[in-house]
């Protein structure tokens, strides 16, 4: 364990409470094994996704590095880590930040050199982390040597690296992404004397996937950083490589046609790295970019389950994250979803009605320059209201819910946005590092932009620091849901089983794999709740079949069963019906581990239990009495803390 945080910070150490030792990924523990083969390592594995402009300038040019990166490596491990997700690292104008690449194959000199790059791989694997990279093959740069080169002449051998027209009514039926800025996805270009093809802004002509040269470009470049030792890539834009006219030009045959061969290129020349899809769309269209046996993307983002978290927690109702996991498809096993709170976009509201995209607005847009395209550009904590009850429930469903989950970088210790910050620029401010001149980002006089400086968000109240100092902090809460996560398979591998409860404001649900059974339990309301959750019938019927198995015969059929809390080791009973009986506090979250229930004899009626953090900000109504007894109980969720913190 590093035995620094950031610089100047204690380190806060944090024992695993010894009921909590069994690590059901320990294969001799599980009724199922799980070979080298079949255990994937993204599949249980949680990603930080890391802008690098933002992150850390160690040098001095007011701009975040790879040093940078390098240097913070410990904080990331610390937290918890397993796999580093890098935004645009490639030379660029910058107009796009980083997505409008002018050179495939090298680094942005704000950023560092390529010898940096090794050096930061190399440190994340020797701290046992793995590092994606961003891949933009759909578009580049209109400063790219192959669209100045394309545009000298018709007869130019870059021409047709790039798809031009006379006729802008081509491709019509296909829709326009950057509503707010573009009008046509057509654009003319004097110099070329023809429109050429964008979907996104008019600096970053889309590549022409119809040229074989192209696709062979692409996959040197992805051979380029493969070589250099990256784990893989998350690929931008995929569903829009490819064009035809009467179609959408999403989602298209030549598409997967070609997305097959990358995974080959992989799979033949550098096995076990990965690709994660970036496709902006429902479950059943994203399935199809896993391919029908796994060999396309081994990931694909799952954009509707996000919307649908900020909409059950706002409603005090499950029935949306419910409905939206029923419209799931199950993809192949060596396949995973890729679920998020937030990050470098905005939040985007496509994959909702257009009803309930208003509705989100009125929510949690209520100022006009929070919204922008389809979305809302505002970081998770101001979301929530920076009420860290709504904050740490937003993560236990994110943590719980199928899919490998990213974290945001500053998301971890809450940090703010700002909204009078041009495009998406505001979610993208300088990492909080301390209460020094600018938040210990940079020891530069002038820095890319400003970092957040207002009461509530500002870097004199909210940075690393005081986060790793302060055991009941949103850093803490995410760092102990991140070390109790790891020991259950269950997350990473396990099927999702809706749970009924008895009120919409209780969300529940099962996370399977073999013997390691976890019940997750959300109340979603700002209202105490007292609820019953009723096991599935084949659940209950297992759950009784491994007790009988440890248990005496004997046992008399009154008895109820212990299951435990694995954040705060509080036990609840099973009755032998099969119920769950709970009163839980507002927002309050259960990971209750069903896989080893402890016989526990007559009926207890149980008490409130303890709320999982502590910590209470001012936007929270000042407890009583009988809550703070609650609180102080559920320091059990940060363990023995030891005497010097």
């Amino acid at each position: 364990m590093p035995t620094e945080v950031a610089q100047n910070a204690e380190v806060v150490e944090v024992k695993t409470s010894s009921d909590e030792i069994k690590d059901y990924t320990k294969h001799e523990q599980a009724e199922v094994a799980v070979s080298s083969v079949e255990r994937l390592w993204y599949k249980e594995a949680v990603f930080y996704e890391v802008y690098v402009r933002a992150f850390c300038d160690l040098d001095g040019t007011g701009h975040g590095g790879i040093t940078g990166i390098t240097s913070r490596l410990d904080y990331l491990h610390y937290l918890g880590v397993d796999c580093i997700w890098l935004l645009p690292i490639y030379p660029s104008p910058l107009k796009d930040d980083g997505y409008d690449v002018s050179d495939y194959c090298d680094v942005h000199p704000d950023y560092g050199t390529i010898e940096h790059f090794r050096t930061l791989v190399k440190a994340t694997h020797e701290r046992n982390m793995k590092i994606i990279v961003d891949f933009i093959p759909n578009h580049c740069s209109e400063k790219h040597r192959w669209f100045q080169e394309a545009r000298k002449s018709r007869d130019n051998p870059y021409r047709d690296y790039f798809v031009w027209t006379d006729d802008i009514s081509k491709y019509k039926d296909a829709r326009i992404i950057f509503v707010d800025v573009e009008k046509s996805n057509w654009t003319w270009d004097e110099v070329a004397g023809q429109y050429y093809w964008h979907r996104f802004f008019k600096e970053q002509p889309d590549l022409n996937f119809d040229n074989p040269k192209v696709q062979d470009e692409m996959l040197r470049t992805m051979g380029f950083w493969l070589d250099i030792g990256i784990d893989g890539f998350r690929v931008d834009a995929v569903p829009y490589l490819f064009e035809r006219d009467g179609t959408s030009c999403e989602n298209l045959p030549e598409t997967h046609d070609f997305l097959k061969r990358m995974r080959t290129f992989i799979d033949t020349n550098y096995p076990g790295k990965i690709m994660l899809a970036e496709a902006c769309q429902m479950p059943n269209e994203v399935r199809k970019y896993f391919g029908d046996t796994g060999d396309e993307f081994n990931l694909g983002f799952h954009f509707p389950v996000m919307p649908r978290i900020y909409m059950a927690i706002k409603r005090g109702d499950g029935t949306c994250i419910k409905d939206i996991m029923d419209e799931t498809p199950e993809i192949p096993p060596n396949c995973q979803w890729v679920t998020f709170l937030r990050n470098h976009d905005e939040l985007t509201l496509e994959m909702v009605t257009p009803d309930e995209r208003k509705w989100m607005w009125e929510q949690y847009a209520p100022n006009p320059r929070m919204k922008i395209n389809m979305g809302i550009r505002r970081r998770l904590a101001p979301l929530m209201d920076n009420d860290q009850r709504k904050i740490e429930l937003a993560y236990s469903l994110l943590f719980t819910l199928p899919g490998s989950p990213i974290i945001y970088y500053g998301d971890e210790i809450g940090m703010g946005d700002n909204i009078w910050l041009e495009d998406r620029n505001g979610v993208r401010t300088p990492m909080q590092w301390s209460s020094d001149s600018h938040g210990g980002f940079s020891p530069a006089q002038k820095i890319y932009a400003p970092v957040i400086n207002d009461p509530e968000y500002g870097f004199a109240k909210v940075n690393v620091e005081n986060a790793t100092r302060d055991p009941s902090s949103i850093y803490h809460v995410v760092r102990i849901m991140l070390q109790r996560r790891r020991k259950h398979i269950a997350f990473g591998h396990g099927v999702f089983q809706y749970v009924k409860s008895s009120t919409p404001a209780v969300f529940s649900f099962l996370r399977n794999y073999a013997i390691d059974r976890m019940l997750c339990v959300h109340n979603l309301s700002d209202k105490v709740q007292t609820a019953v959750v009723y096991l599935p019938e084949s659940e209950h019927r297992a759950t009784l079949r491994d007790l009988g198995e440890r248990t005496s015969s004997s046992s008399s059929p009154s008895s109820t069963h212990e299951v435990s809390d694995i954040l705060t080791d509080f036990k609840f009973c099973v009755n032998q019906n099969g119920t769950l009986e709970m009163t839980l506090e507002p927002y309050q979250y259960l990971w209750l581990n069903i896989g080893e229930m402890a016989q526990s004899g007559p009926t207890i009626h149980l008490a409130q239990p303890p709320v999982n953090s502590a910590r209470r900000n001012s936007t929270t109504p000042q407890p009583t009495a009988s809550t703070l007894n609650r609180q102080a109980s559920s320091s059990t969720l940060l363990g023995s803390i030891s005497e010097d913190a």
